[in-house]
């Protein structure tokens, strides 16, 4: 049976994830900072729910140590933060931390996991604002910079494991019905995570480090 750890699953697009990988067959592994308030994460049949702070590496190891030898077909990072508004040195290096730093620490942590499995695929969470050739409009400079830098984070990783055999890929979702995208946006998470799913079901090899949309497309740098 194929295994997927999805990060951030106690809502929105990870728990959407969830649900949706539930469903197909998966055993899936989600993770919340806080398992025991995560009701409809816990619902969920073929989930197992366990506690995973990525801003703290004290919270990476524990999490690693209880998957052990585990192998781990499908490596999600979906936990993101969109941060401040404004200029704080502070809340834009937190961001940092939770949108780059974190998502690195659990794939090289995760890495022999994932390498182990039959798929041994790895995608990050990303948006097309994280994209400088399509950057049209300005603003958003903090959340775009955490997006840009976990793109080439994870194209780094996926140019150095390239003979280990792992495909990672970086995912824009659209612009989505979650407590980020708000109730305007043209997606419903159940449309985006279809979306994705199809991406990366389709995967190669030959992929690895490319960055597409929720539909396929890829995404310029």
């Amino acid at each position: 049976m194929a295994t997927a750890v999805i990060t951030g699953a106690n809502r929105g697009l990870g728990l959407e994830m969830a649900k949706q990988y539930a469903a197909a067959g998966w055993d899936v592994i989600g993770t919340a900072r806080e398992p025991e308030r995560a009701e409809e994460l816990n619902a969920i049949d073929k989930v197992t729910v366990m506690q995973l702070d990525a801003a703290e590496d004290a919270s990476i190891e524990q999490f690693a140590g209880q998957l052990g030898d585990r192998p781990v077909d499908l490596f999600i990072n979906n936990a993101g933060i969109y941060g401040p508004s404004e200029l704080d040195r502070d809340q834009w290096l937190d961001l940092f931390n939770i949108n780059v730093v974190g998502p690195v620490k659990l794939a090289t942590t995760l890495k022999d996991n994932v390498a182990r499995s039959k798929d041994r695929k790895m995608v990050v969470i990303s948006s097309q604002v994280g994209s400088i050739a399509e950057n049209e409009s300005g603003s958003m400079i903090y959340y775009r910079t955490s997006k840009a830098a976990v793109n080439q984070a994870w194209h780094s990783l996926a140019q150095q494991w390239q003979d280990d055999g792992l495909t990672l890929a970086m995912l824009h979702p659209g612009w989505v019905q979650t407590d980020m995208g708000g109730a305007n946006a043209d997606l419903t998470p159940q449309e985006s995570v279809e979306g994705m799913r199809a991406v990366i079901d389709g995967l190669t090899h030959d992929q690895n480090g490319k960055f597409y949309d929720h539909g396929g497309r890829e995404i310029p740098w």
